[in-house]
């Protein structure tokens, strides 16, 4: 693998980029204080910028290491910060890396984050290298399997009472697209 760090990405509406101090009062406001948001997720919502901002903070301060990929979703007709997208792990031994991603609720369903991931995905294999990307998202949240099916990930399985999250234990579901599949779709 190439490891080459977060770089920025555009799509015809969104900007992908690193995040920025100046993204914390948006990440707070259009999602991150949410609990519709975090409802699937492993972190619960912040209770002020603050607390955001030191999160932030701890991103840019990782954004020196070339295998940290982690975008803040910019919508560019907006100007404002919506989601966050990023690789939450990375398996070198098999050139391999898993997604995971958050988007404000007023933006669900306009086919943001399927650009968005369509996007990263692009940017891993041509530019990272990576021969597998996979994501997971629980049983109870089929629309984030939607957007995960939007960009060619495949069905594997359903992991019984696998992780962890908000909700509690929950059964993962598991996706991925290989680099064959996306080069012969």
């Amino acid at each position: 693998m190439n490891n080459i760090g977060t770089k920025k990405l555009e799509t015809k509406r969104l900007v992908l980029r690193k995040f920025r101090l100046d993204d914390a009062l948006g990440m707070y406001k259009n999602w991150a204080n949410s609990p519709n948001v975090t409802k699937f997720l492993i972190w619960e919502p912040y209770k002020n910028v603050d607390d955001v901002r030191e999160y932030i903070q701890s991103v840019i301060d990782g954004y020196e290491n070339p295998k940290k990929y982690d975008w803040v979703i910019e919508d560019k007709s907006l100007g404002e910060v919506i989601g966050n997208i990023s690789v939450v792990n990375i398996d070198e031994h098999i050139s391999c890396a898993k997604i995971g991603y958050c988007l404000g609720e007023a933006f669900w369903h306009k086919g943001i984050m399927s650009e968005a991931l369509k996007r990263v995905i692009k940017f891993l294999f041509d530019e990272v290298g990576c021969n597998r990307i996979e994501a997971t998202h629980d049983v109870a949240n089929p629309n984030s399997g939607k957007v995960m099916e939007k960009c060619g990930l495949k069905y594997e399985g359903t992991l019984r009472q696998s992780a962890v999250n908000n909700q509690g234990v929950y059964d993962c579901v598991v996706r991925s697209i290989l680099k064959s599949e996306y080069y012969n779709k």
